[in-house]
């Protein structure tokens, strides 16, 4: 997910992505330890997406403290 895509999203749809993004990290960790997982790129992947999303969240707040 592009970072555009996530600033056009609202703070409850960023909430919302966010445990779906956990779910599938955690899903992801479970199918690599039982070596059931084809690509351990999506890993990293859906780890850097969850950080982009909590990255936007967090400048939303400190914006709104201002």
């Amino acid at each position: 997910m592009k970072i555009n895509e996530i600033k056009d999203l609202t703070n409850e749809e960023l909430n919302q992505k966010l445990e779906e993004l956990k779910a599938e990290l955690f899903n992801l960790r479970f199918q690599h330890a039982t070596n059931q997982l084809d690509n351990p790129r999506v890993i990293t992947e859906v780890k850097r997406t969850i950080a982009r999303v909590k990255t936007i969240l967090r400048e939303r707040e400190l914006n709104q403290n201002d």
